[in-house]
């Protein structure tokens, strides 16, 4: 089995100013073709430190994929280090060249001296395009490693995987079927939970491993069965139950957590929501308060959902929610702006007002200020007007303010969900 190592470059991801993205992404797409990652590094943009942790990485993986510092700043020195470590030279690539001045040309800048950069690659190097940005790609062989180099922009590495990288790994013979996984993803249980319900549905001494991701979206919950494990253990003589099929096993998973599961494919909240509205012919206006709109955007980022999204309307102030909303002042004096009678009248208002099927609303206080003992920081209440009546929901968010935003948005999209699913 291929075993492998993901190194992402940048100082600003020691330094917290951005999120490696880059290593899930990759670590969730090898092991869907039966390459195991290992270990992960993380190393500042300079060159002994890259070359130290690449040396060490060769070592102990048949495949290094390396993230960030391919671009045409000075401390971009990912391609000098894997010259280095290689004990390879950095040769101009003409097709590299080429590549990078028809995508600047096209844009409009100059192909400065520090653009040219990015077309010197290792003696030997494999070119890896890339359609999404200006910095090729490479990979290299090194000993008994193949080493793999890609830009640190998420869109990129995202778009070489399918178009350029997989080819190689394929070409390699580094690809195979000896790990299955599985992933569904909840919202409205906390990891802890999750855990305590399934605990006992999976095997004791399997071959599976549980994986629990949280994050203000929900919890994605994954299943891996290793055929890499199931040979250790048979080689140590441990005993193992006849293990039932990644697909049971996740079916019984699945009955188990019931509603709080909305996506079993890989399908976002929105759109679920967008499926569901389309196949019963619903038009939907959402009026939004501490989310500013965040509904209205994540449900049109889908495509075809002009079919089903009639408006949105971000009634921010009290005088708005009023004057678009037809809120009763009285409501908002005697109740307060978050409340669960607002934000019934509130989407009773658009619903009316838009003449659709479904009216969704959402008011609440993301902080850090506006928080009161009655009513804290990260107090939400969504509410849904349909044909059937209008009901409100609660919630109790914490963290950041972006992230209560989130997570109200996705509170108010799953509101929207079950209903659909079993009220509509």
């Amino acid at each position: 089995m291929t075993t492998a190592e993901i190194i992402a470059v940048g100082s600003e991801l020691l330094l917290g100013g951005r999120v490696d993205t880059n290593s899930l992404f990759l670590s969730e797409s090898l092991a869907e073709h039966g390459i195991e990652v290992r270990f992960k590094s993380v190393v500042g943009d300079d060159v002994e430190d890259i070359v130290a942790v690449v040396t060490n990485a060769t070592g102990r993986a048949k495949l290094v994929l390396i993230t960030g510092g391919l671009g045409p700043t000075v401390d971009d020195v990912t391609r000098e280090a894997v010259a280095q470590a290689t004990g390879k030279s950095l040769r101009l690539r003409p097709q590299a060249l080429k590549s990078i001045t028809m995508r600047l040309q096209s844009a409009g800048r100059p192909v400065t001296a520090n653009q040219r950069r990015q077309a010197f690659l290792p003696a030997g190097a494999i070119l890896l395009r890339n359609t999404g940005g200006v910095a090729p790609g490479f990979a290299v062989q090194w000993n008994r490693c193949r080493i793999v180099c890609l830009p640190g922009v998420s869109r990129e590495v995202r778009g070489m995987w399918g178009e350029s990288l997989l080819p190689v790994l394929r070409r390699d013979g580094l690809l195979s079927s000896a790990i299955e996984t599985r992933t569904i993803h909840a919202f409205g249980l906390l990891e802890g939970e999750i855990n305590d319900r399934i605990s006992g549905i999976l095997p004791a001494t399997g071959p599976f491993r549980l994986g629990l991701l949280a994050s203000p979206l929900g919890v994605s919950v994954s299943l891996t069965r290793s055929k890499t494990i199931e040979n250790r253990k048979a080689q140590k003589g441990v005993p193992m139950q006849a293990a039932p099929s990644l697909d049971s096993l996740m079916d019984d998973v699945i009955a188990e957590l019931g509603q709080f599961v909305f996506s079993v494919d890989g399908q976002t909240m929105e759109e679920v929501v967008g499926q569901h509205l389309r196949g019963r012919g619903f038009t939907l206006a959402v009026a939004e308060s501490c989310t500013g709109g965040l509904i209205t955007h994540r449900l049109t980022q889908v495509a075809g959902s002009s079919a089903y999204v009639d408006r949105g309307v971000v009634c921010y102030d009290n005088r708005a929610k009023i004057e678009l909303l037809g809120v009763s002042e009285q409501f908002l004096k005697k109740y307060g702006a978050v409340s669960a009678q607002v934000a019934k009248a509130m989407a009773q208002g658009i619903r009316t007002g838009s003449k659709v099927d479904v009216g969704l609303s959402v008011t609440g206080i993301a902080g850090p200020g506006g928080g009161t003992a009655r009513k804290p920081v990260g107090l939400v209440y969504v509410g849904l007007a349909t044909s059937k009546g209008t009901s409100t929901t609660a919630f109790r968010f914490y963290g950041k303010r972006d992230a209560i935003t989130l997570r109200a948005s996705q509170a108010a999209l799953d509101v929207l969900r079950r209903w659909l699913r079993d009220g509509s």
